[in-house]
């Protein structure tokens, strides 16, 4: 019988294992690893210029790295908290070797700050929105080979993307 238990403790440990690895690996939605689109060939030039999104956010990323923004969303979970920042800043196109080329942007100087229509009723103890803001764009191409810019936005497990298009006649 000392085989039978063995094999009972064998079957414990690998009943525990699986349950570790369910708990350690349930949040890990399908963004909360994301490495980056792999792209490294977009330019500068080509990212330069209007940027707008269906909510009704305008991103204009001038040549000489500084930018306008109108009514952007906060990243992650910040995006909960339903504030849409506006005012003036930096950005840069950067690219890591691995995941691929994202455009930093900076908020230096906030002129404004509206709440999302679509946002909950804020909670009383929710901090101050920033005054000053950074956002990690993830850099991709269209189905016409044109460049799009996103970031993730709230609960990991969920997935959300904030996508930016190239605004018309920019």
């Amino acid at each position: 019988m000392a085989g039978g238990s063995r094999l009972r403790a064998w079957g414990k440990a690998l009943g525990v294992l699986i349950v570790v690895v369910a708990v350690l690996t349930a949040c890990a939605g399908p963004y909360q690893y994301y490495e980056g689109t792999g792209l490294h060939d977009a330019t500068t030039a080509e990212v330069a210029g209007g940027w707008e999104n269906v909510e009704g956010t305008r991103v204009v990323l001038r040549k000489d790295g500084t930018a306008l923004l109108e009514n952007l969303d906060g990243q992650d979970f910040d995006f909960e908290d339903g504030w849409r920042l506006s005012g003036t800043g930096t950005w840069q196109l950067t690219d890591d070797d691995g995941g691929g080329q994202a455009v930093r942007l900076t908020l230096t100087t906030r002129t404004r700050v509206e709440k999302r229509s679509s946002a909950p009723v804020a909670d009383p103890s929710a901090p101050e929105p920033p005054s000053t803001y950074s956002w990690s764009f993830y850099m991709d191409r269209d189905p016409h080979d044109g460049p799009v810019l996103f970031f993730m936005y709230g609960d990991p497990d969920i997935g959300n993307m904030y996508v930016m298009t190239r605004k018309t006649g920019s």
